[in-house]
């Protein structure tokens, strides 16, 4: 008649609905008109569990990773959101614009209003390539914030000058979410806790205090100067030729135990004070552990550059990477060995 009946319609796509559409099974029923409870005991699949259910394997998602922090804006608007933002400066005489992209600049300003540090993309680099997008949270995310500008500020400090950090260690789980920086390049999302291992290490004051204290032993052959340059090729090997992602977990532990370049010296003071130079990093999962440790055997081997007959000294570390923080078990153990 021309008219159309809506209540009927309706009623009718109700019903649709709740009875489903025809020929089509319930989710677990295998169509042949049998029970499902049958067909899932035939295939020993439960119905009330999925594959993506199951719980992922504990230790998978910690991460210990060295590298640089940096920042990305991600998109345009919240670059020129910054641009807008940041007061201008004063160059040669002349006031122009701010640059968001200057590092001074940026730093300068979160120094004043660390809540803007929250609207940036923080990254950990290697080489200069994002492989990380720091996200703090939790209670201690203000404090996190305010660790990572002031490891940013010391970073931009000129390499020869005490305060100037080169390299930082962060730890945090990964959340299975990425991040698209303003290159277009998607990075993983790495969650921070808390403050707990997140350092910045000022390699010249550390090199400088440890060579002093290991050139001041008896058992010293190398000079001052010897010493400074064998530690800095110590932590070179370390972080260049050895770099990782932290995620396995004999990776963390080798990052965890060649971090700290000052309590490295004091355990290697008679390898480096004798000229030796690091020629191997080993991990092996270690026999012996606590119950519920994830412990992992790290072996440094030094050799003499100046004479390749001489014995090699073994050091070995014990390392637990079974929570987020690593943590060293025992005491460090050192041998010779001729290969």
């Amino acid at each position: 008649s021309g008219t159309i009946d809506v209540e009927g319609a309706v009623a009718a796509m109700s019903e649709a609905m709740v009875l489903g559409p025809t020929g089509v099974s319930p989710a677990g029923s295998c169509g042949c008109g049998g029970s499902s409870q049958s067909a899932n005991a035939e295939s020993g699949v439960s119905a009330s569990v999925r594959p993506s259910m199951a719980d992922a394997p504990e230790g998978q998602n910690m991460v210990y990773a060295l590298g640089n922090l940096s920042y990305d804006f991600g998109t345009e608007a919240r670059r020129d959101s910054f641009k807008q933002l940041m007061p201008p400066v004063e160059i040669n005489g002349d006031v122009v614009p701010a640059n968001p992209y200057d590092a001074r600049q940026l730093v300068a300003y979160l120094g004043e209003n660390v809540s803007e540090a929250r609207a940036l993309t923080w990254t950990l680099n290697v080489e200069l390539t994002p492989v990380y997008a720091l996200e703090p949270t939790g209670a201690f995310g203000a404090d996190l914030y305010g660790r990572l500008v002031e490891i940013l500020a010391a970073e931009i400090l000129g390499e020869g000058e005490e305060d100037h950090i080169q390299r930082v260690s962060i730890p945090g789980r990964l959340t299975g979410n990425t991040v698209r920086l303003f290159s277009g390049q998607v990075v993983p999302v790495l969650q921070l806790e808390n403050p707990r291992g997140m350092y910045g290490w000022k390699h010249n004051a550390l090199i400088s205090q440890a060579a002093q204290a290991v050139s001041g032993r008896t058992s010293a052959t190398a000079d001052l100067e010897t010493i400074q340059k064998n530690l800095r090729g110590f932590l070179d090997r370390v972080y260049y030729d050895l770099r990782n992602l932290g995620v396995l977990s004999s990776d963390r532990a080798v990052n965890f135990a060649a971090t700290n370049a000052f309590q490295a010296a004091m355990v290697f003071s008679e390898a480096l004070g004798g000229g030796m130079q690091l020629e191997t990093i080993e991990t092996e999962m270690s026999p012996f552990a606590r119950a519920d440790a994830d412990a992992w055997d790290v072996k440094m081997k030094f050799f003499d550059p100046e004479n390749t007959r001489r014995a090699r000294r073994v050091y070995r570390f014990t390392v637990d990477v079974s929570e987020l923080m690593p943590v060293t078990l025992g005491q460090v153990r050192s041998w010779t060995t001729a290969v």
